[in-house]
């Protein structure tokens, strides 16, 4: 198999947030790894994609069918995911309902980073996901990354850390070689 990309999926689709910030800078640790990598960004998703996307207008929104194929392709995923009331964004889960299921999860691989203002670093947020990613029959690589007290906007928040900068980098070369 070609050297597929790895996925490194935005769990918000707020524009111009933390989260996006965090993901392309994962993707840059990925590529001076000599991996390749994409970004998905779910705020590409068209606004009302609930209702232009989904059900009966299944396959009729050319956004959201670019997203599902990049899913679809995709053999490995990085979800960087903010903690949204101690689980994770409801468009990132809308977004996982309406792909095809076993097709896009079944036997791939994943890792998951939270990121959050409290203390847990979004730890609910991953425990959620990682029951849906195991119920989807995705492997999930075992080192979760918690990012906590993210209390402001910047990217230089969480690379300051050098703890968490060389957690980002564990990560990425399990994620590599997983």
């Amino acid at each position: 198999m070609p050297d597929q990309p790895i996925l490194v999926v935005v769990g918000t689709n707020r524009p111009n947030s933390l989260t996006s910030a965090l993901a392309h800078h994962y993707a840059e640790i990925l590529k001076n790894k000599s991996a390749s990598a994409q970004v998905l960004e779910l705020a590409s998703l068209p606004p009302d994609f609930m209702a232009s996307a989904l059900h009966e207008n299944c396959g009729k929104d050319n956004a959201f069918n670019q997203a599902k194929s990049q899913m679809e392709q995709a053999q490995k995923y990085v979800f960087i995911v903010p903690d949204y009331n101690a689980s994770f964004p409801g468009v990132l889960k809308a977004f996982i309902d309406e792909l095809e299921f076993p097709k896009t999860f079944a036997g791939k691989k994943c890792a998951l980073v939270g990121i959050s203002k409290g203390y847990r670093g979004g730890s609910f947020a991953l425990s959620h996901l990682t029951d849906i990613f195991h119920y989807l029959r995705m492997h999930v690589y075992p080192l979760n990354l918690t990012l906590s007290r993210i209390s402001d906007s910047r990217l230089e928040t969480i690379l300051a850390n050098p703890s968490y900068a060389q957690l980002l980098e564990e990560q990425a070369e399990g994620i590599i070689n997983f």
